[in-house]
């Protein structure tokens, strides 16, 4: 039996309408932002080129930043997900990185479903080249990595306040993260799968620069394998 509101219409269509316009709010926000830049666009033009009052956008939003992070969060709060649901006998970088790999499967789709690829791409750079919206990700950064921080302690049954290792451990990872994500951005390949395999490739080597000693003996500082550069796509 399909339940009608008091105006005859299904709720699902009712939620379906709403989520059509939240996404639409959602893409026009962020085409005009990146081509007209983020201080320079209005909430009025978001919602004149959707046909929405003001008043329907802060239903959705609070404000024009959090329609630039809101992609961002979907896909942080995938890998979230993912570490939290890690077997508890993997030591705590092979859970995040294991999380990692899961996460990345069906992102692509999940971010398609809402904008396309190469716009969260080109938000991603919108976001490194503005002070403001900078400043806004490196505040949301702290407080994800605190996060994580507390479910890796979590998950190994120590208290985070009083044992450093795993806001240290989280450091080491998500700074990886973040570099391969401003690489990513800097490249021509603006797929999902460029950006998993030039996370998986900065990753590997993520022990041998914490734990090796980078010169030899001699002094020569030894080769070091690097990501082939078609892969160096990420922002």
């Amino acid at each position: 039996m399909v339940h009608e509101t008091v105006t005859g219409h299904p709720v699902g269509l009712r939620a379906r309408k709403k989520q059509r316009t939240r996404d639409a709010l959602l893409r026009v926000g962020l085409e005009l932002f990146t081509t007209q830049g983020y201080e320079q666009t209005t909430v009025d033009e978001i919602t004149d080129a959707v046909e929405v009052s003001q008043r329907t956008f802060f239903r959705y939003f609070a404000g024009k930043e959090e329609v630039v992070f809101s992609v961002v969060r979907m896909v942080e709060g995938r890998f979230v997900e993912a570490l939290r649901v890690r077997p508890a006998a993997e030591g705590p970088f092979e859970a995040m990185r294991r999380a990692v790999t899961s996460a990345w499967q069906g992102v692509g789709e999940a971010i398609e479903a809402v904008v396309p690829v190469e716009l969260h791409m080109r938000t991603y750079q919108l976001i490194e080249s503005t002070p403001a919206l900078l400043a806004a990700h490196l505040r949301r950064s702290v407080e994800l990595d605190e996060e994580i921080a507390r479910l890796v302690a979590d998950r190994e049954g120590l208290d985070v306040d009083a044992d450093p290792r795993p806001r240290v451990a989280v450091a080491a990872f998500t700074g990886v993260m973040r570099v391969t994500g401003r690489l990513w951005g800097q490249g021509h390949d603006t797929s999902v799968e460029s950006l998993g395999a030039l996370s998986e490739t900065y990753l590997d080597h993520l022990g041998p620069a914490l734990a090796e000693n980078w010169r030899r003996p001699d002094g020569d500082t030894p080769p070091v394998r690097t990501a082939p550069p078609a892969q160096d796509p990420f922002s």
